[in-house]
C-alpha cells in the first residue's frame, strides 16, 4: 500500500506555533482579569477565527463584538507569525524528501493567509505546496471533514489515497470519518490527549525523523517493523 498524496496542517503539526497562540490567551484573558480556563483551550483549538470568536464571547460574557476581538488577536499574532514561528524538528528535511519523490502536498489549516504568509515567507516554504485550503474558505473548521475533502479534491486526489497530518484529537477523528489515513505529531497543545491519540491515530510520532528513515507513509507496509503503525513510535 502507498499512498499518493500529503496533506499538512500548520500549527503545531508543521509550524512549532502553539506558544503564540498560548501568550495570545494569556495576555487577552489576563486583560480582561481573568485566567486561561483548561476547557477553553480544549475547544478553540480546532475552530477558525470567527467561530473561536463566537466562543470566546459566549463563554465569558464579553460585550465585544466578534470584529473587535478577531482585530485584537490578529494585531498580536501577525508579528509573531512572521518573526518567532519555527518548523518542528526534520519537517524541512520530510517536506524536501516528499517533494523529492514528487508527492503532491496540501494545506489544511484554519490558520488566517496573512499569518501562515508571514511564516511561508519567513522560512521559505512556499514551493513545498500545490495546494493551500483554510477553514475560512471552507466554512467550518476541523470538527467536520470537508477542509480535508477539499484539499484532497484539488490535489484530484481521494481521501484513501492521501495522508492527513494532525496534532487534534477532532481534526484527527474528521479525517478519520472521511477515509483519510492519519498521522499525529506530538504537541505541548495536545499533550493531555496524548493517550487518546496515540490509541486512535494510524500512527503517532514526536518528529518527522521517524518517518525519514522508514519510508512509512509512500512506500509499501509488508516490510516494515509493527512498531511503525498505529501509534507505537
Amino acid at each position: 500500500m502507498s499512498f499518493k498524496g500529503a496533506i499538512f496542517d500548520l500549527d503545531g503539526t508543521l509550524f512549532e506555533s502553539m506558544h503564540v497562540w498560548r501568550n495570545i490567551d494569556i495576555e487577552f484573558l489576563s486583560k480582561r482579569g481573568l485566567e486561561v480556563p483548561l476547557d477553553y483551550l480544549d475547544k478553540i483549538i480546532s475552530l477558525n477565527f470567527d467561530e473561536a470568536a463566537l466562543f470566546t464571547i459566549e463563554r465569558f460574557g464579553f460585550n465585544e463584538t466578534k470584529e473587535e476581538i478577531i482585530k485584537e488577536w490578529f494585531d498580536m499574532a501577525i508579528y509573531a507569525y512572521g518573526h518567532d514561528v519555527g518548523l518542528k524538528p526534520h519537517a524541512l528535511e520530510y517536506l524536501e524528501y516528499l517533494k523529492s519523490k514528487n508527492i503532491p502536498m496540501a494545506v489544511a489549516t484554519s490558520s488566517d493567509e496573512a499569518l501562515y504568509l508571514a511564516t511561508f515567507e519567513n522560512l521559505k516554504l512556499t514551493s513545498y505546496f500545490n495546494k493551500i485550503v483554510t477553514s475560512g474558505e471552507i466554512g467550518c473548521g476541523k470538527n467536520k471533514p470537508d477542509i480535508y475533502i477539499e484539499a484532497a479534491n484539488r490535489l484530484s486526489l481521494k481521501p484513501s489515497e492521501c495522508v492527513v497530518f494532525e496534532d487534534i484529537y477532532h481534526g484527527m477523528k474528521s479525517a478519520q470519518s472521511a477515509g483519510f489515513f492519519t498521522v499525529i505529531m506530538e504537541d505541548e497543545s495536545s499533550v493531555r490527549q496524548r493517550e487518546q491519540l496515540k490509541a486512535e491515530a494510524d500512527i503517532y510520532i514526536t518528529d518527522y525523523s521517524k518517518l525519514l528513515n522508514q519510508d512509512i507513509l509512500f512506500s509499501d507496509f509488508e516490510d516494515l517493523p509493527s512498531c511503525a503503525i498505529k501509534g507505537k513510535q
